[in-house]
Formats: C-alpha cells, sequence, structure tokens
C-alpha cells in the first residue's frame, strides 16, 4: 500500500477516535442534567407527598377543634338543662343536645376518614423517601462512573491529538491538505473503503477503471461522488460449511 494513503487511513482512525472523545465530554452537561433531572422528579414526588400530609394533619386538627368546641356546647347545655324549669324549656335544650351530639358524631366520622387518609399518606411518604435514597444512591454511583470514564476521556483525547500531530508530518503535504479539506466537507470523514465496487461511505458505485485502480491502493484516488479518498482491504475467502475454503470471487 501507498505509504501516504497508509497514513491518512491511520489519521482518519485517529480523528474518529478524538471525534468519539470529544462527543462524550460534550455529553456530559446533558447526562448530568438527566442525572439531576432524575433526583428531582423523585424530590417533587416527595414534596407533593409531604404536602398532602401536613394538609391532612392541618384539616384533623381543625376538625378536633371543631368536636372539642361542639363538647363545651354539650357540657353547657347539660349544665343549663338541669337549671330548667318548664317542660318546654327542658325540650327545647334536648333538641340542642341532639343537635351538639350529631355534630360530634358527624365531625368524628371525618376525622376518621382523615386519619385513614392519613395513614395512606403517611405510608406514600415513607415509600417515596426509600426510592429517592435509592435513586441517590444510584445516581452518586452513575455519577462516579462518569467522572471516571470523562477523565479517560480527556487523557485519551490528549493522547490521540499527539499522535495525530506526530503523523501529520509524516505525511505528503499535499496529500495532508487534499485530505483535511475533504474531511472538513464531508462531516470529518475523509476516507472510505471500496468494496464490490462501491464507496462504502456515499453507496455510489464506482467506474470499473477508478476501482480497478483502487484495488492495488498505490495511488491517490478519490471518489467521483463524495470526493473521498478510497482505499481497498482484501478479504479473506469466504469458507464453506464443512470448512473449506472456496476463491476469492474475481475483481
Amino acid at each position: 500500500m501507498l505509504v501516504d494513503l497508509e497514513r491518512i487511513i491511520a489519521l482518519q482512525q485517529l480523528d474518529t477516535a478524538m471525534h468519539d472523545a470529544r462527543r462524550r465530554l460534550s455529553d456530559e452537561p446533558d447526562r448530568s442534567a438527566h442525572l439531576d433531572a432524575r433526583l428531582d422528579t423523585v424530590r417533587q414526588r416527595l414534596t407533593t407527598e409531604k404536602s398532602r400530609l401536613a394538609d391532612n394533619q392541618t384539616a384533623r386538627r381543625a376538625l378536633e377543634k371543631d368536636v372539642a368546641v361542639q363538647q363545651a356546647r354539650l357540657s353547657k347545655y347539660r349544665d343549663q338543662l338541669m337549671a330548667v324549669k318548664t317542660n318546654i324549656e327542658y325540650q327545647a335544650m334536648q333538641k340542642e343536645i341532639e343537635y351538639a351530639q350529631t355534630e360530634v358524631k358527624g365531625i368524628e366520622e371525618h376525622i376518621l376518614v382523615q386519619m385513614l387518609d392519613g395513614d395512606e399518606i403517611a405510608a406514600a411518604v415513607k415509600a417515596v423517601e426509600a426510592e429517592l435514597a435509592r435513586e441517590e444512591k444510584a445516581v452518586a454511583a452513575e455519577r462516579a462512573a462518569m467522572d471516571t470514564e470523562l477523565a479517560d476521556s480527556r487523557a485519551a483525547l490528549q493522547r490521540l491529538q499527539a499522535e495525530r500531530a506526530a503523523l501529520a508530518t509524516t505525511i505528503d503535504g499535499n496529500v495532508l491538505a487534499l485530505f483535511e479539506l475533504v474531511a472538513g466537507r464531508r462531516h470529518g470523514i475523509g476516507v472510505s473503503e471500496a468494496r464490490d465496487g462501491i464507496c462504502s461511505v456515499c453507496h455510489v458505485r464506482l467506474r470499473p477503471q477508478v476501482f480497478n485502480t483502487v484495488l492495488r491502493n498505490e495511488s491517490i484516488l478519490q471518489c467521483d461522488h463524495c470526493n473521498r479518498i478510497l482505499f481497498y482491504v482484501a478479504r479473506k475467502p469466504a469458507e464453506t460449511p464443512d470448512g473449506a475454503a472456496q476463491p476469492a470471487p474475481p475483481q
């Protein structure tokens, strides 16, 4: 293979690896935000459940105050009942007592409902608290793994940049300039394997004479469609089911 062709293939591999490292580094804010969002979602649910529990407790206290008020009235009515002098006054006071008793019973029923709801909400609070603890532990582990990965990516990027700079100095200036021009216009991909008469990146069929020349890997040739520099990789002969090698198809 032509030395410069071999070197720009290696250069492309370094560029691709550098691109992947940069992408991992650039993805860090989004990944971190995603982890934050996971925790925020559970925390918001916990806040909601705690707010429901607080509302339930406030409502219960208000009902308990109402019961206390009605019971105070009952006590007062019973005291007054002992002091009435006529049957009419006695019957009127009895009605007041019955009304107050009905009110107390109704309020106590509401308190019972609030207590049952409160038990369910308290259980929900504990469940979400346990879920939050699990999520915090999981997110902490993922952040630690991500920090390690990012440190590895930074180190790899520095190493790859140094390797690329060293390799670039060994490539013919015109070949290097052509590669970087094409790569700059083609999303960072400046070379393409020619396979079965087709450019493997743009998938356009090559002219037969171009493909036959590419097979030798002895010159810098470009795809007529995407302008990427072409190279060929020889394939091992296919094997039959019994393991015997079949001859490669004619080129």
